[in-house]
């Protein structure tokens, strides 16, 4: 890819793999809240919490939800399908476990460290991300990704979540980089891909599920592939 001089990443979903760890944390904490006793199996919970997350994550991205709710609510509105009668105090500290464990976790996308070794000799490294601020530092550091990053964007210092064009005009002004030589990779269409383009930065679409998107965009499947593409 011609031109470029400055490459950014999301962080959950593109590098640090944010479905496993979460797996991970929910199946421990299944455990022991004995949760169990009254759900069928930690699959079954686990796969339709994910569901209930990612709609209350689109609104969070939207600006139609605080964080505060969001924390918790993801939690509750799941215990309420089961029929479990577990009151906001509960999701609360239900949460709050679940955010002190998962982002301990370690597990990157298969690749990761390659295709960063041989990125980081080449050109300077960025995060943008619209993960909580006071846990995305923790990932970092405990799954060995932050030695790559220059910058460390979260949309909070921004007080606007991705796609909004301010946050990417932020992360380029931090960096001193120009939308012209700037490229953005990341897992989702909307948030990472459309609002990288609409300040006039290049985009890579990270799919490793090879999900069907319509709209025509530059795509990977596995993350080496940017090896070849910045060789």
């Amino acid at each position: 890819m011609k031109d470029v001089e400055h490459i950014f990443f999301d962080l959950d979903h593109t590098l640090w793999d944010f479905d496993r760890n979460s797996s991970e944390t929910l199946a421990e904490l299944f455990e022991s809240y004995k949760l169990g006793d009254e759900i069928e199996s930690s699959e079954t919970f686990i796969a339709k919490y994910q569901e209930i997350n990612n709609q209350f994550w689109k609104l969070y991205r939207e600006g139609k939800i605080e964080k505060a709710k969001l924390r918790y609510i993801r939690f509750m509105q799941t215990f309420e399908i089961f029929g479990l009668k577990k009151d906001q105090k509960f999701a609360e500290q239900f949460a709050a476990d679940y955010l002190e464990v998962c982002p301990h976790k370690t597990n990157v996308f298969p690749g990761t460290f390659e295709t960063l070794e041989h990125l980081a000799g080449k050109y300077p490294l960025h995060i943008i991300t619209n993960g909580f601020k006071e846990v995305q530092g923790i990932k970092m550091e405990k799954s060995g990704l932050g030695k790559y990053f220059d910058l460390i964007l979260s949309s909070e210092d921004v007080g606007v979540n991705k796609p909004d064009p301010r946050v990417f005009n932020r992360a380029l002004e931090l960096t001193n980089a120009s939308h012209n030589n700037s490229v953005m990779i990341g897992d989702t269409y909307e948030a990472d891909i459309v609002g990288a383009e609409n300040v006039g930065m290049k985009a890579i679409l990270f799919n490793p599920s090879k999900a069907n998107i319509e709209a025509k965009t530059n795509q990977i499947y596995h993350l080496t592939e940017l090896i070849d593409i910045f060789a």
